[in-house]
């Protein structure tokens, strides 16, 4: 157990954990990566923290940090619950470091963990709760693919309704069948009336749809 009172240790493991964590929110691994990452935490917060107590709360921080990220990813879709969880779990693995360096290691092992997760996703099977945040891989004619979809493209002009808010990516609504959009050059709130602008394979970008004036005879 005295090893992990070495910086590089710390940031190893603290790298590992949320590796393997992170790697079980973005792959369908059966709860096999959640598992190491958690004994991996259990690990390092029951070495740096004496008491019981402490363990609970830093371990309840962490648990709130990485509940707000999962929220942000399945629900909300903006970023902004994501960071704030991503900034309670750094300073949940952060405060017990015994000295600035350790916790300095420890908070960048964290950022390169998380980061270096999403690699798993080139080897495993993605979980459908993040394909709201991301838009799927653009095929073009030049790669080989038809990339304009004849269902997509005769979408252009459409009236819909956003089911989700924007920033800027979000789902529309047309006619029943539900479809993945990017807003132009703003932020759209759910249940707005937009219209599709133009569609580049399965890729559609939306604007807020605006009231005509009503002309009068003069």
């Amino acid at each position: 157990m005295e090893i992990l009172s070495l910086p590089a240790v710390g940031f190893l493991i603290v790298l590992l954990s949320v590796l393997f964590l992170f790697a079980e929110l973005l792959v369908r691994v059966k709860g096999i990566f959640g598992l190491i990452g958690i004994l991996l935490l259990t690990f390092y917060f029951s070495f740096h923290l004496t008491s019981l107590s402490s363990i609970l709360w830093m371990g309840l921080v962490f648990a709130v940090g990485l509940g707000l990220v999962i929220l942000d990813g399945k629900l909300l879709n903006d970023g902004t619950f994501g960071l704030i969880g991503l900034i309670m779990m750094v300073t949940a693995v952060a405060i017990p470091s015994p000295t600035f360096l350790y916790g300095l290691l420890v908070s960048s092992g964290f950022l390169i963990g998380t980061a270096a997760s999403f690699l798993f996703l080139r080897v495993f099977p993605a979980r459908s709760m993040w394909t709201k945040m991301t838009l799927k891989d653009r095929l073009s004619s030049e790669m080989g693919y038809n990339s304009m979809n004849a269902e997509y493209k005769n979408l252009v002009g459409e009236s819909a309704m956003t089911i989700t808010p924007f920033r800027p990516s979000g789902t529309i609504q047309v006619n029943e069948k539900k479809y993945s959009a990017i807003s132009v050059g703003s932020w759209i709130d759910k249940d707005t009336a937009v219209v599709i602008t133009s569609v580049d394979g399965t890729r559609i970008l939306i604007e807020e749809k605006k009231e005509e004036s009503k002309r009068h005879p003069i």
